[in-house]
């Protein structure tokens, strides 16, 4: 993602990684962050049961490599130890929403040990949301570097 995306994204906000108010914005975005650092935290501590909750049956995760994984198998990898993160640290989010579509892209520093290669990588996660049942669900994530 190129800074100028950032600036001139249509119904879109950059928010600093810190808690914030923003009463003029088009939408509440307070769900999908809530949800995203969700993520983050479950991830570090190895919760699946706050994942399954956080994301759709049809979860799709498209790792930096490129390699699609489906959600069953990602929380299968974080149960056996395949997929181990340290930490996860937030340095800024970006929101956009449309169409009943809401998409939130994450840029975090995270420590990890993902199928043996262990390191601490500048994650972008784009995470694409949608409603189920009453419900914002993560439906899609794309993981790239920044």
């Amino acid at each position: 993602m190129t800074a100028s995306r950032f600036k001139t994204a249509r119904n879109t906000m950059m928010i600093p990684a810190e808690p914030y108010t923003a009463p003029d914005e088009p939408f509440d975005a307070a769900p999908w962050i809530l949800a995203y650092r969700r993520m983050h935290a479950a991830m570090v501590q190895a919760d699946t049961d706050t994942l399954r909750g956080l994301i759709s049956q049809a979860f799709m995760l498209i790792h930096m490599t490129g390699y699609a994984q489906t959600g069953a198998e990602w929380l299968q990898h974080i149960e056996s130890g395949k997929m181990r993160y340290f930490s996860s640290v937030e340095e800024a989010l970006l929101l956009r929403g449309a169409g009943g579509k809401h998409w939130l892209c994450g840029q975090n520093q995270v420590r990890a040990n993902i199928w043996g290669a262990r390191g601490t990588w500048r994650l972008q996660m784009e995470v694409e949301f949608r409603m189920h049942q009453g419900i914002w669900l993560m439906s899609k994530a794309t993981a790239s570097t920044y």
